[in-house]
């Protein structure tokens, strides 16, 4: 189930109203909004998270479930900088874990995580970019 769903919190959200995000909502399914357990930074003009095994922890954001998974993703890799082309270490990595619905409904869903370091990045302590 999880590799076809993505959950997204911060350039990719619907009201975000950006290139990708509207190609996320023209290639997607809304499943609701969520969150799971981590938390978020500000890296520049754009979020990132981290995880977190802190229950009151928590990222929010939204659940969608991808059409034409393999064709999307590898355009959502190229935008989050983990395509081939990009050398290592990438800014962001694609991880499959456990997201949860509003109601807590868990959700096997992938999540692209800030997979660099947190050392002098401000915390968005609400960890919703929108409201941020």
């Amino acid at each position: 189930m999880g590799a076809n769903y993505l959950f997204v919190y911060g350039t990719l959200l619907k009201k975000s109203n950006n290139e990708m995000s509207n190609f996320l909502a023209s290639h997607a399914v809304l499943i609701g909004k969520g969150y799971f357990y981590g938390n978020l930074y500000e890296v520049t003009w754009y979020p990132g998270a981290i995880l977190s095994n802190n229950t009151s922890e928590k990222v929010f954001g939204m659940i969608f479930k991808i059409e034409n998974s393999q064709e999307v993703f590898k355009v959502l890799d190229d935008y989050e900088g983990i395509g081939e082309q990009y050398s290592e270490p990438h800014l962001f990595k694609k991880k499959l874990i456990t997201a949860f619905l509003k109601d807590g409904t868990p959700f096997e869903t992938f999540v692209y995580v800030y997979n660099q370091s947190i050392i002098g990045l401000k915390q968005i302590s609400s960890g919703d970019f929108l409201k941020y």
